[in-house]
């Protein structure tokens, strides 16, 4: 039974040895926690930042069955059907049918990509943080499309529209979650 974080990061590094995969898992993880705080639903942080720790569980190993494979892999490790439901629907269109419903599945469809955009970009700031990164030079990477070309562009704009936001408030919001997580996520990077 997926009972609590741990078990989380056990069964995210069963699957996932590449540190790419784990900072992005982490990062994900720690957004989904700020936006379950910041949109009401504080009482549920924790389970929003399991589904954002485990989103890509299966794309490591199993790159073509991305939102495929997961479903057995959670199943197997006692995840409920709510938690699947979740991760799959952030392939919705892409690799998955499973369409986001709750709000917690739009927050990650949306910010699922973002926070790899936001963190190319923190990349090649002297900072190397986020935390000096201001909306108006991230909206210059966005329209770069050469800049983070993996990061689908599409994908955050539909994003934005399914949670009723401009994509300013999506930035504007995805870039102080990812400031709220920044040093942990360092910190836990560190230590593997």
């Amino acid at each position: 039974m997926l009972n609590n974080r741990d078990e989380a990061l056990t069964l995210l590094r069963k699957y996932n040895q590449e540190p790419f995969h784990i900072l992005h898992a982490l990062t994900v993880e720690g957004v989904m926690e700020w936006y379950a705080k910041e949109l009401g639903y504080g009482d549920q942080a924790a389970f929003w930042g399991t589904v954002g720790l485990l989103h890509d569980i299966d794309f490591e190993q199993w790159p073509e069955q991305h939102c495929q494979k997961a479903p057995e892999l959670l199943r197997e490790a006692g995840a409920g059907e709510d938690l699947i439901h979740a991760v799959v629907s952030h392939g919705y269109g892409l690799c998955a049918n499973v369409e986001p419903e709750h709000e917690m599945e739009k927050v990650l469809f949306a910010a699922d990509e973002l926070t790899g955009l936001i963190g190319a970009a923190a990349r090649m700031r002297p900072s190397k943080s986020v935390m000096d990164m201001e909306v108006s030079s991230l909206k210059k990477k966005f329209k770069d499309k050469k800049f983070a070309a993996g990061c689908s562009r599409d994908v955050i704009r539909q994003g934005a529209e399914r949670l009723g936001w401009d994509l300013d408030t999506l930035f504007e919001r995805t870039i102080l979650a990812m400031r709220s997580c920044e040093a942990s996520v360092n910190e836990a990077m560190a230590a593997l």
